[in-house]
Parts: C-alpha cells; sequence; structure tokens
C-alpha cells in the first residue's frame, strides 16, 4: 500500500477522531457535555462529533496506523500528524479519575521493558563495551596489583582498600546513623552518571561508549585488586545485591544514549531534528526504567549491601534473586501485550 493510498483510506478516521477531540474538550473548558454547535460550526447534526467510547476506539486504531506509518517509512509529515493526534487523545483519555495510574500502570508493565527490548542491538553493543574491560582489566590487575595504579590514582586504592578490608566494621566504613545519608548520596551520584551516559549519546553515540567503557574499567581495576588482597567476599557480597540494579541501569542509559547518537548519525529519511525528536521519545519509558532502578539500588546499597552482620551467603542468596527478577522484568514482562499489538498491527 502506498502513502498516499494508506492516508485516503484511514484519513476519515482521523478526522473523527480529531472531530471527537474537539467535542471533548470543549465540554472540558465548559465543565459539563459538549454544547450544541451553532449553525455552520464544526461539528453539524449531519456528522456529528463522535462520543467518548467511540473516541477510544478510534484512538486505539490510530496508535496502530502510527505503528505501521513508522515500519513502513511513510512520508514525516504523515508520522507527525498520527504521532500528535495519538498524543492528544492518549493525554485526554487518561487525564483523571485514576489520577495518572492506569498510564503508570502501563509504563511499568508494557512500555518499559517493551522500549528496552526494542534496543536489543543497542544493548549488545553497550553491555559488550562496559563487560569487556571489566574482564581484561580485571585479570591484569590480579596478576600485576601495581596495574590498579593506570586506572586509579593511589589515594583512591586505598580509599577502597579501608572500605572492604577487614577492619571496616559492621557498616563497612561506617555507623548506621550514616545510612540515610549514604541513601541521597548514592542516589545522586549514580544518577548523575547515569545521565551522563544518556546524554553523551548525543556526541555520535561515542561518548556513552566511551562513558560506559570508563565505568567497566574503574569496576574491573577494583575488583581485581580487591581480589589480589583476599577481600573477594566482602566486596562481592557487597555489591551482589545493589548491582542487579544499579549496573542494569548504567547499561540502560548507555544504550539509550547509544539510540541518540544513532538517530543523529543516521536520521534517515527523517530530518536530524526530527530523527532525534522521534528517538528521544523511545527512549523515554527507558529513562524511566534506568532512574527507578537506581533508586532501587541507592536503598539497597544504604541499607542492606553495607550492613556486615548480614552473613555473605545470604547476600548471595538475594543478589541472585534480584538478577533473576532484573532480566525477567525486562525480558520477559509484556512479552504477550506485545504480541497482541504486533498481531493487531498486520491484521490492519
Amino acid at each position: 500500500m502506498t502513502p498516499r493510498q494508506f492516508e485516503s483510506r484511514y484519513e476519515p478516521a482521523w478526522v473523527e477522531l480529531e472531530r471527537g477531540l474537539q467535542a471533548l474538550d470543549a465540554g472540558k473548558r465548559a465543565g459539563k457535555k459538549p454544547r450544541k454547535p451553532k449553525t455552520g460550526q464544526f461539528p453539524t447534526d449531519a456528522n456529528p462529533a463522535p462520543g467518548a467510547a467511540r473516541v477510544a476506539q478510534l484512538y486505539r486504531q490510530c496508535c496502530e496506523h502510527l505503528a505501521l506509518a513508522r515500519e513502513r517509512g511513510y512520508p514525516p509529515y504523515m508520522v507527525d500528524r498520527l504521532e500528535v493526534l495519538a498524543a492528544r487523545a492518549h493525554q485526554r483519555i487518561y487525564r483523571r479519575h485514576d489520577f495518572g495510574l492506569a498510564a503508570l500502570r502501563d509504563l511499568v508493565l508494557y512500555d518499559a521493558p517493551g522500549a528496552v527490548r526494542a534496543l536489543r542491538w543497542h544493548l549488545l553493543v553497550v553491555v559488550l563495551v562496559f563487560v569487556l574491560p571489566i574482564v581484561v582489566v580485571g585479570i591484569a590487575t590480579w596478576l600485576d596489583p601495581h596495574f590498579v595504579l593506570t586506572v586509579v590514582d593511589a589515594k583512591q586504592v586505598r580509599d577502597f582498600d579501608g572500605m572492604y578490608g577487614p577492619d571496616a566494621g559492621e557498616r563497612l566504613g561506617r555507623t548506621s546513623g550514616d545510612d540515610w545519608q549514604m541513601f541521597g548520596f548514592y542516589i545522586m551520584h549514580n544518577v548523575g552518571i547515569a545521565f551522563q551516559c544518556f546524554a553523551a549519546g548525543l556526541m555520535l553515540g561515542i561518548g556513552s561508549l566511551v562513558m560506559i567503557a570508563y565505568n567497566g574499567l574503574l569496576f574491573g581495576a577494583i575488583a581485581g585488586f580487591l581480589v589480589t588482597r583476599g577481600d573477594s567476599e566482602r566486596f562481592f557480597s557487597f555489591v551482589v545485591t545493589h548491582s542487579a540494579f544499579e549496573l542494569t541501569a548504567i547499561v540502560l542509559s548507555g544504550a539509550a544514549g547509544l539510540k541518540l547518537g544513532h538517530a543523529v548519525l543516521a536520521p534517515g529519511r527523517l530530518t536530524r531534528t526530527q530523527a532525534l525528536m522521534r528517538a528521544a521519545r523511545d527512549t523515554s519509558p527507558v529513562v524511566f526504567c534506568f532512574f527507578v532502578m537506581l533508586i532501587i539500588a541507592a536503598a539497597l546499597e544504604a541499607f542492606w549491601s553495607s550492613a556486615g552482620w548480614i552473613a555473605p551467603g545470604v547476600k548471595y542468596a538475594v543478589g541472585g534473586c534480584c538478577w533473576a527478577l532484573v532480566f525477567a522484568y525486562l525480558g520477559l514482562q509484556g512479552r504477550s501485550h506485545d504480541a497482541r499489538s504486533a498481531r493487531s498491527g498486520d491484521a490492519r
């Protein structure tokens, strides 16, 4: 189907949706049902505005048309029109009564994990860029402990040795009264790193990859050094739980940033501005996802991971459950919803 045939076939439904949204907005401004229009005004009695139920149905059809237009590479003006129309309808339908809880539910259950899976190739690149430096530098530091000084300075080495060494104490270098302070610090620090990785993607994606690689180098150097010092159990039992959320969030931020850089580097039939705006919209659920994960990671790191009185075996067990939960959520959650949406789009 050519773009002209597609538009000719479905434009009546788009116009009807626009008419319904205008009528609903008029009723909202008046604080009551839409009043009957004057003679010559739109809509007319011969062509009445659709009701709320019909608007909801037309909204679902509009979303399907938007997905098809994007997939088939239809002209930007058509895609933009459908995006604006779908956004207006979404805001109108979910504006009240549930105080946004329905939209938040859809975001958590369907949109966020689906958006992450849509970045699978970007994720693959970022995971390789992150994991390879961890392995290489970790092994190099394990073979030669002095290699750690090529990544961090001597003061940082002493700080990490004091945090995870045998003299760290039950709270790994701090008292329980510092937990709330550290909770705030972890949020500011980790969220800052994640958003830097994301925003650095505007540099053709190279910025995100550089930041991800540096974080991999740092983690590998610290891990390798602490293993050589005999502090591996204390270190890995500390990071195993919150790292399920923290490291995953950092990787997600890098993949989202790489998506932005890809849009700037290869916009396709769109202008670079249009491609960047579309990439930003597509990755917005991913941003929500990694932000929430960092909040969870900060809470775990402050109140759970730092508790030296908890046996390492317990932390490993809880950490394994957290890693399984993260992988299950990102890999499986909402797949049936994605399949239904795909079948609906194919049917159209």
